[in-house]
């Protein structure tokens, strides 16, 4: 028994009518994502960093060499607006994180690309973030997860194209 199981005794006591089966799974998906995402903000802090700003810097680490996207490239990648992105960009300029690159035969275009500070400490943290990844889904046996991934590659596959489309 868990927390959602208390709930859902609860509801199937008030509302019987109700096949509140849905609520049990994504409850628990919803209560796991937040425990999970509470671990993981620990490790980036632990770099000065938020999740907003590992996932800036992480994608432009595994962009690869010169570890450089435009601001259209980057936003591609995040579900957020251009105008948070833009804040996101200049607080990790303020660090001395990253740097914003004009192209010399277009000043209008922009690059954005790690600097050797932001470089270092995206490697130091996504090593981190790895390590607390790897912690956190120990609780589940090399068989579980092995079992578990590809129900939840497909759910994520389904509900993004029900989203998108």
């Amino acid at each position: 028994m868990d927390a959602v199981d208390e709930i859902l005794a609860q509801w199937n006591r008030e509302r019987p009518d109700l096949d509140v089966g849905s609520m049990g799974l994504i409850g628990r998906l919803g209560r796991i994502a937040h425990f999970l995402t509470r671990e993981m903000d620990k490790t980036f802090a632990e770099y000065g960093l938020t999740g907003a700003s590992f996932d800036v810097l992480a994608t432009l680490r595994r962009s690869g060499a010169p570890f450089s996207l435009s601001p259209g490239d980057l936003l591609s990648t995040m579900m957020i607006t251009s105008g948070t992105l833009t804040n996101r960009i200049d607080q990790l300029e303020k660090a001395g994180l990253v740097a914003r690159s004009h192209n010399p035969d277009d000043r209008r275009s922009v690059s954005v690309l790690l600097t050797p500070k932001g470089l270092a400490t995206i490697e130091a943290a996504v090593t981190a973030h790895v390590a607390t990844q790897k912690r956190l889904i120990a609780l589940l046996s090399p068989d579980e997860q092995a079992a578990l991934d590809p129900l939840l590659r497909s759910f994520l596959v389904g509900i993004a194209g029900r989203a998108s489309g």
